[in-house]
């Protein structure tokens, strides 16, 4: 025991074994996005894209997106993201004063309100691009 004392104090010696720091966590911003990934690969069973929606409880305008994206609600898989959430805080930080945000198939698509338009066109070239695909 006095040998290890003694030892504790002295540099390691060249062919000794070295402790490695335990790793830390992921980044949340990673977690969230292999999440966001995990959910992406399960719809490309059902070949329609994924519209991912940033809320918050309560948010009046996502309720006014939401009901403006109804009559398109059979074209795409809604995924809500609660970025109140802890494990979505990444997000939190990124859209706190933009939501409603829409991500179409991962990638941002627009904010604050619906462009019908946009999502109808982006929408669209998604769905020629997977019928080309099958």
């Amino acid at each position: 025991a006095e040998r290890r004392r003694a030892l504790r104090g002295r540099a390691p010696s060249p062919g000794a074994a070295r402790s490695w720091a335990v790793p830390r966590p992921l980044p949340v911003q990673l977690a969230s996005a292999s999440s966001l990934l995990g959910r992406l690969l399960c719809s490309a069973s059902t070949n329609k894209p994924v519209l991912t929606l940033f809320t918050k409880k309560p948010c009046p305008l996502c309720d006014e997106a939401k009901e403006a994206l109804e009559p398109y609600k059979r074209r795409f898989i809604l995924q809500e993201v609660d970025i109140t959430l802890p494990e979505n805080s990444a997000w939190y930080h990124k859209y706190k004063y933009d939501i409603p945000v829409f991500h179409l198939n991962g990638r941002f698509l627009m904010k604050h309100q619906v462009d019908i338009q946009k999502f109808e066109d982006q929408l669209t070239k998604l769905e020629m691009h997977n019928d080309g695909n099958h």
